[in-house]
């Protein structure tokens, strides 16, 4: 009887430790499941931005498109943002109106040796005539943006994400021992041309790179060659913002 009792006892306990791990093996696999969800309307809402496939890298938590822009997997994608834009160029989607006055950037101790490229691209963002966007550097958290080094390979300058929920692209990368040969205005124009992607402009050349569709900033259309934000110009871009790039910053903020 009491053998019977402790093989009753012993099946019991196995039948609790099989239960318990399948619980936690369906809490673990919950989260993944969400993510691959959220990736995949991220991954939509690129698409719908007139990307082309075959310019969408999967670079594991985030997609990369035309190598210098960031699309992280769990980024928010509003119902507004889902839809195909038909109106300088942006994603539709800006730094809203109480962030766009103080939008902190903390700068990573990997990057403080280019500071003084840094504060003259956010000098050229703040000095928009008829914007009130603002950019400025703190050193503690909170923080709206990090801009850090990253190896990024050869070609690539660096990358900056677009702004999600209100808030502006939370990361730039940039590739700084690939930089580093440039000129001081060529540097400063990477990172100011990463900041541009943080607040939401497309590349102005955004035909020429085979994208099918982006949105106009109102009453600031058409090409225009002396534009910052014209991608595929690493290292040999306008260093300034052009008067187009200003105009549509004043019409966004």
């Amino acid at each position: 009887m009491k053998k019977n009792l402790k093989k009753i006892a012993i099946v019991a306990m196995v039948a609790v430790v099989i239960a318990a791990c399948k619980k936690k093996q369906e809490t673990l696999t919950a989260e993944p499941q969400e993510t691959v969800k959220n990736a995949d309307k991220v991954l939509q809402h690129i698409k719908n931005l007139g990307f082309p496939e075959s310019s969408i890298v999967d670079n594991g938590n985030e997609y990369i498109v035309e190598e210098d822009i960031i699309f992280p997997k769990n980024m928010e994608i509003t119902a507004s943002s889902a839809g195909p834009k038909t109106e300088q160029y942006y994603t539709g989607s800006i730094v809203n109106s109480t962030k766009k006055l103080n939008i902190r950037v903390f700068v990573d101790a990997s990057m403080t040796s280019m500071s003084s490229e840094i504060n003259n691209a956010l000098a050229q963002w703040n000095g928009v005539s008829g914007s009130t966007l603002r950019f400025n550097v703190v050193t503690a958290a909170p923080y709206d943006i990090l801009i850090k080094d990253e190896n990024l390979g050869n070609g690539v300058c660096g990358q900056g994400q677009f702004p999600s929920g209100g808030s502006a692209g939370a990361l730039i990368k940039i590739n700084k021992s690939y930089i580093a040969g440039n000129s001081f205005a060529q540097r400063a124009r990477t990172i100011c041309h990463e900041f541009g992607h943080c607040i939401s402009f497309r590349h102005t050349n955004w035909a020429a790179q085979g994208e099918s569709t982006a949105t106009n900033v109102p009453g600031v259309t058409g090409t225009d060659a002396s534009s910052l934000m014209n991608g595929g110009q690493c290292g040999s871009g306008a260093t300034v913002l052009s008067q187009k790039d200003k105009d549509a910053t004043a019409v966004l903020y």
